[in-house]
């Protein structure tokens, strides 16, 4: 069910839209600046397009492009004009917003974050996250140290973002959806490349944690790289609810109805693998076995990898 790809809204679902924003060149401040307004007019072309829309995912890369430059003049902070802008127009909308920016970094001046924004309907940024990982040997983005968190969105919803190449690990997904995530928000600059594992994964993710993935990549080309767009909502079986195409600037949407993770997660006992993984065997073993058995977790907590 997608409320006819969100244009429909039922009592207790709520809408999100996500654009497959078109691929830019940004060398210097005022494509950065021209790179913003694009963007805010997306997102208002959204809400004329589904008015019922509560929330609006921007991919990677959107106002910065896939060139990885990291000139400083072109890195943004979250008291600049750039996530200024965002807030206004969640504001004026009043929608909740998903956002990418290359952030300056306090650490190493030469290794920006690669951030990811969430902005309420206030206009309040309401939590913020660095990519764990960059996407290795491409990208020169220094490694999140914020960890993954977890925010109540519109309706209540319970929500995580990731961002690209996150999402090729599992225990990225598993680790949202273990600090209560019912929906996954997968924001992305991938290449045409990538496609089929896109599909894979998101739709791994949804079922093995029974949770909503909402992802989107952008589109485009911009005279060198080529964006796939690929946008798409995957109900918490895996199923595909609603699929973009490879447009520039397409909007795609869909209702997710929370109490179709919550009824799953509540009442499942086959596949229940969020649930069954913390409780191995539960039929044979009274409350199920709770221990650590995968070398590679104690290893990691270790530092012995």
């Amino acid at each position: 069910m997608s409320g006819l790809s969100g244009l429909n809204k039922t009592p207790g679902g709520i809408v999100i839209s996500v654009i497959q924003a078109q691929l830019l060149d940004v060398a210097t401040p005022k494509d950065l600046a021209n790179a913003v307004t694009h963007v805010c007019n997306l997102v208002r072309r959204a809400k004329r397009a589904y008015p019922a829309m509560d929330m609006v995912i921007l991919p990677e890369y959107s106002i910065h492009g896939l060139s990885m430059r990291t000139d400083p003049a072109i890195m943004c902070t979250l008291t600049g004009l750039e996530v200024q802008s965002f807030k206004d127009v969640c504001k004026e909308l009043s929608i909740w917003g998903c956002f990418s920016i290359m952030e300056k970094n306090e650490l190493d001046a030469a290794h920006p974050w690669n951030s990811g924004l969430i902005i309420d309907e206030k206009g309040d940024l309401v939590n913020y996250y660095r990519k764990m990982h960059p996407w290795i040997p491409v990208e020169p983005w220094y490694p999140g140290n914020q960890g993954l968190s977890v925010f109540t969105g519109p309706g209540g919803v319970k929500m995580s973002l990731i961002i690209c190449h996150d999402g090729q690990f599992p225990e990225m997904a598993r680790e949202a959806a273990y600090q209560g995530a019912e929906v996954l928000l997968r924001t992305a600059g991938y290449t045409p490349p990538i496609r089929q594992s896109w599909e894979l994964t998101n739709r791994t993710n949804a079922f093995t944690n029974l949770m909503y993935t909402v992802s989107v990549a952008l589109a485009g080309t911009d005279g060198t790289w080529k964006s796939m767009g690929e946008a798409m909502f995957c109900g918490p079986e895996g199923d595909i609810l609603v699929r973009g195409n490879n447009d520039a600037d397409e909007v795609f949407a869909c209702e997710i109805r929370v109490e179709e993770v919550r009824r799953r997660r509540r009442h499942w006992g086959v596949e229940n693998n969020l649930y069954q993984f913390g409780h191995r065997g539960y039929v044979a073993v009274q409350g199920g076995a709770s221990d650590c058995p995968y070398t590679y977790m104690q290893d990691l907590v270790a530092g012995k990898w």
